[in-house]
């Protein structure tokens, strides 16, 4: 019933919620084939090359693309879908989210809401990212609600809910009394974690085992924290204490490739940040602060930072009191600072908002502050499009418009080379063939 369903809303056009039958990964059946669709514009985006195509056309059949370019056969039947005065362009990826969280204290909302409530209002948050044009996503820590990401993701891979390709990593690992630990309350009345607790090599392990039984594609491990500003000789400075050392991480690390995942680490600093990148994680998620040493490594062996940007200017900009407003603006001052001093480095990037604290659906900000700090428009549709691809373990699949990839598409008004808030004014979304925003319903003709 889903399958046909989606066939005949492809053929008319109509940007209607329908499930997508495909799941995530290209071992799962296939859906039923669908009319050929043409979607046609006044541009398309070629990422690799950071150019625009005039006019822009993509074919797709079923869930993948088959031809892209100026122009495309157009096979008997076809339905096109005329997007007018937009941008074709792949799906956004968004490589550091938080569905379990919305705007309001985290450590609150995780003490007064079940985790069957946080669970429901995770499918909502993933169908504004999808209707804000992010088609694929990395969750970094349901923040106290264990493995219930993995029934999210399997019900958007079962066609039940709408939302993006998801890559789940459950609850995020940390140390007693480490970051997220619920350190600021009466110890006597015993608050969870919003982490799960490893405090050895051998607890990360098997911890580690136990969420990749429950559901986990990969591990995300707090490595720093808490940050605070440390008063000095030479002025204030970010003091980022590490809770893991680098063979505890490097255990961790070897368990993910026995089990075929990865680790990405929650750090903001030094040495931490050094260890991590020894170790080999796949990416150091905020990076506000690293040494020469490290985006050396990180260069070297293609681990990436996900500088997370958005976050800190809507904490700052929502802060309960003009000093903590100061505070995180100047967080947000250093760590621009240091970003710049990251891409003259050559440090690999990818894009991630840590969007949950702010309002799910709205994180395309992040790559427009990227642009802000000094990163080329071009080069920001990269690390997003084609780093975040990689990151997530869907390279080839995803990140581009090319024959035999997903037909995950999406249509801006506005040029992002130009304008990078294009991004923000998403007029169509298509995912796995299925159009799930616009269409007819947004000023497309099907014909």
């Amino acid at each position: 019933m889903i399958r046909s369903c989606a066939a005949v809303w492809l053929v008319l056009g109509l940007g209607l919620l329908c499930g997508n039958a495909q799941s995530s990964e290209p071992g799962a059946a296939a859906p039923a084939a669908a009319a050929a669709v043409v979607l046609h514009a006044e541009h398309l985006l070629d990422v690799e090359r950071g150019q625009l195509v005039s006019p822009g056309e993509v074919l797709v059949e079923g869930e993948r693309i088959v031809a892209a370019g100026e122009r495309v056969p157009r096979p008997a039947g076809a339905v096109v879908v005329d997007l007018g005065a937009a941008t074709l362009m792949p799906g956004l990826i968004d490589a550091h989210v938080h569905l379990f969280l919305h705007p309001g204290a985290e450590d609150s909302q995780t003490i007064d809401e079940s985790v069957p409530e946080r669970t429901i209002l995770a499918t909502l948050a993933a169908r504004a990212d999808l209707m804000a044009g992010f088609t694929a996503e990395r969750d970094m820590g349901t923040e106290g609600a264990g493995s219930a990401d993995s029934a999210v993701r399997n019900a958007i891979d079962a066609g039940l809910i709408p939302g993006p390709r998801m890559r789940m990593s459950g609850n995020a690992i940390s140390i007693t009394g480490g970051h997220e630990d619920a350190i600021r309350y009466n110890p006597a009345e015993h608050i969870s974690s919003n982490a799960t607790y490893a405090d050895s090599a051998e607890e990360l392990v098997r911890v580690m085992r136990q969420q990749v039984k429950e559901g986990a594609d990969f591990t995300k491990i707090y490595q720093t924290g808490a940050d605070h500003w440390v008063p000095g000789m030479e002025g204030v400075r970010l003091g980022t204490p590490y809770q893991y050392t680098e063979q505890q991480l490097a255990a961790a690390v070897a368990e993910a490739e026995r089990l075929g995942t990865r680790v990405a680490v929650h750090c903001t600093g030094e040495p931490g940040a050094l260890y991590a990148a020894q170790a080999g994680v796949v990416s150091i998620d905020h990076a506000y602060q690293l040494s020469a040493a490290t985006m050396q490594l990180m260069k070297e062996r293609q681990i990436y930072a996900v500088p997370t940007f958005a976050i800190s200017e809507y904490f700052a900009q929502h802060a309960a009191t003009p000093a903590a407003a100061a505070q995180e603006q100047a967080l947000q001052n250093l760590h621009a600072a240091e970003f710049r001093k990251q891409l003259a480095a050559g440090v690999p990037m990818a894009v991630g908002s840590d969007v949950g604290p702010f309002p799910h659906g709205t994180q395309a900000r992040e790559m427009e502050l990227m642009v802000q700090f000094g990163m080329p428009a071009a080069d920001v549709l990269r690390a997003d499009l084609l780093h975040g691809a990689r990151l997530l373990g869907w390279e080839g699949r995803i990140g581009a418009l090319k024959p035999g990839m997903y037909a995950d598409v999406i249509a801006v008004r506005g040029d992002p080379l130009a304008d990078i808030s294009a991004l923000g004014r998403v007029v169509f979304v298509m995912k796995g063939g299925s159009i799930v925003r616009g269409g007819a319903a947004a000023g497309g003709v099907a014909r």
